[in-house]
């Protein structure tokens, strides 16, 4: 129910953090991993350790998810490898932390390019493999900004909103495909990502443990569970489901 085995995944930014992790977790339960990410040399370290802790097949693909042409040679080049395509997390993502009124239009439009438009375009790329193979699952990384405000998060939680709002409508378009899609939604997580957030704003590490009942940030291997069950058959009659990784964070007050 929780295997992998002779499946593939591709992990989009899974070069680090979180998508590293989860990268990780899915070649834990058997699954062949395709780490796409710009970095290219963070790559090559990245499936190097999966290849020699798992013993899984990995695929290191250069990919700007910004580039529609770049996500279907991604596809092309996995489905000419593997010969098929089972599961696709959306993790890649930036953010800018400005007030909104210091934002540019340009900084706007990238944080969504590479947060939102990305997903879609990776998700739509995927589905005539996963239509074809009669099943697949699609897993989108929103926020703790998908529930809650920040003024310094406008654009990245605008985008983050949109994530889940878009797992609704693609878990309804594609559910007589048999294909699942959720969504994760981390809480305050420990990566080189909030460590510069923990710079940026001021006394978010205080505010962070004091709302989180399990009294701790989060570790990106915190994520790899919950994703090996959204990859699986153990979440096959789950569908345009936003969970919550939070230690607590979202229920709190």
């Amino acid at each position: 129910m929780f295997s992998l085995k002779g499946k593939v995944a591709i992990v989009t930014g899974g070069n680090g953090g979180i998508g590293y992790r989860i990268a990780r977790g899915l070649a834990s339960v058997g699954g062949n991993v395709i780490i796409a990410a710009r970095n290219s040399s963070k790559t090559a370290k990245a499936a190097e350790g999966i290849r020699r802790d798992y013993g899984a097949k990995v695929l290191e693909l250069g990919v700007d998810v910004r580039r529609e042409n770049q996500i279907s040679s991604m596809v092309e080049k996995t489905l000419e490898f593997f010969g098929r395509i089972d599961v696709l997390v959306n993790n890649a993502g930036i953010n800018i932390r400005k007030m909104p009124q210091d934002l540019s239009s340009d900084e706007y439009d990238e944080v969504m390019e590479v947060n939102l438009r990305s997903a879609f375009l990776c998700s739509k790329a995927v589905y005539p493999a996963m239509k074809e193979a009669r099943g697949g699952k699609i897993i989108n990384i929103g926020s703790m900004t998908s529930l809650f405000g920040g003024g310094k998060l406008m654009a990245y939680g605008a985008s983050k909103g949109g994530v889940v709002a878009m797992t609704r409508a693609l878990a309804v378009a594609w559910a007589s495909d048999n294909i699942q899609v959720n969504a994760i939604l981390p809480g305050w997580i420990d990566t080189d990502l909030t460590i510069k957030a923990r710079v940026e704003l001021e006394g978010l590490n205080e505010r962070v443990l004091s709302r989180t009942p399990m009294g701790r940030w989060g570790r990106p291997e915190d994520l790899q569970g919950t994703a090996i069950y959204l990859a699986t058959a153990a979440s096959n009659f789950v569908t345009g489901v936003a969970l919550p990784v939070d230690g607590g964070y979202s229920v709190s007050v």
